[in-house]
């Protein structure tokens, strides 16, 4: 990777690279408009704490979570960079990636607009994937070898999402039964936002390193590299992705909140503390096994196990299935429209 110097003359130089990555930048602070934003979403809707404080609470978390995932492995970043293959064609190449970034743009914006947290992990890996298709002119665009590690974490983020959610809030009804309920009220406001804390971090570990690697990957092919070409993350990119995604948590994040964090579970604070906890620690597992997941639905996992535990009743299940038919649709919903768009965009430029 070039250095920051380096890169802003390769930016003047190609004002194809200048767009791919105006575009990769729209990506990251709609990321930050949705699913940085459910990190911190359960502790302001139990007022644990403020909005404005949760955001700052989600940058600081966000970056070194990033940075500190990043610098020990940056598996998550090497399974996205080396899921797909855009061929040799340098301006193809960067063509079809653009592509890919608009269907995720437009994918995540309707999603936006009607309030349903979308998993922009899941449509950066279906717009890329549809987008190689599109340009190698078949399957062998995707590397199925390290694409099957998305329906792993798929699985896993689920299950274990809403698991330790479950269980974590049974355990704590249990404990605390006979505990007095303002003093509860106060140990677990804390522990909530402790937990969000955590979630964030686990959040720029997660979803940081995934939109990292797509910066990386349209500078490697801009200099008519390869995806096996990607080797190593500069600090500089890891500042700027953290920069923009907390930019973008700030100013849409708060529509996102109310919907997982008031509509889906009316929760208490004992059930946010359960399942900021039970996210936090789903991500880790997931990262430490290189797996990508989707950091909305492993946190919304864990509501709903949170919220099950005290009540079935108590979940809200037509939100519950909205963001879940979100979910189901993304994968070959925003996959064909970066096939359809990268398709239009080669043909055209």
């Amino acid at each position: 990777m070039p250095s920051l110097p380096e890169f802003f003359t390769m930016l003047g130089a190609n004002p194809l690279l200048a767009l791919t990555m105006f575009l990769v930048a729209a990506t990251i602070f709609v990321n930050g408009s949705t699913d940085a934003a459910n990190s911190i979403a359960d502790a302001v809707g139990t007022r644990s704490i403020t909005f404005e404080n949760a955001v700052i609470l989600a940058v600081v978390a966000n970056f070194v979570g990033l940075v500190g995932a990043t610098m020990l492995s940056g598996a998550v970043a090497d399974t996205i960079s080396h899921m797909v293959d855009f061929g040799g064609d340098s301006h193809a190449a960067l063509v079809s990636l653009a592509a890919a970034m608009v269907a995720i743009v437009v994918w995540a914006g309707v999603a936006w607009y009607f309030g349903i947290p979308t998993s922009e992990s899941h449509a950066l890996i279906a717009g890329l994937s549809g987008a190689a298709i599109a340009v190698s002119g078949g399957p062998e665009g995707i590397n199925m070898a390290e694409w099957i590690k998305v329906i792993y974490g798929l699985v896993l983020s689920t299950i274990l999402g809403f698991a330790l959610g479950f269980l974590s809030t049974k355990a704590i009804r249990e404990i605390f039964a006979y505990a007095n309920l303002s003093k509860m009220n106060r140990l677990f406001g804390g522990l909530q936002v402790a937990g969000a804390g955590f979630g964030a971090l686990m959040h720029g570990a997660q979803d940081g390193q995934k939109f990292m690697s797509t910066a990386t990957l349209a500078v490697m092919l801009a200099t008519g590299g390869s995806v096996s070409d990607v080797k190593g993350y500069p600090m500089w990119l890891m500042v700027a992705c953290a920069l923009i995604m907390a930019i973008g948590t700030a100013v849409g994040g708060r529509k996102i909140v109310l919907t997982v964090g008031t509509k889906m579970v009316p929760m208490e604070k004992y059930q946010g503390a359960a399942a900021s906890m039970s996210d936090g620690f789903s991500l880790l597992i997931s990262t430490l096994l290189g797996l990508p997941v989707s950091t909305t639905h492993t946190k919304s996992s864990a509501i709903m196990g949170a919220g099950s535990a005290k009540s079935i009743r108590s979940v809200n299940w037509q939100i519950a299935w909205d963001m879940m038919m979100t979910w189901i649709l993304t994968f070959p919903g925003c996959g064909l429209l970066g096939f359809v768009l990268a398709w239009i965009f080669l043909h055209v430029f």
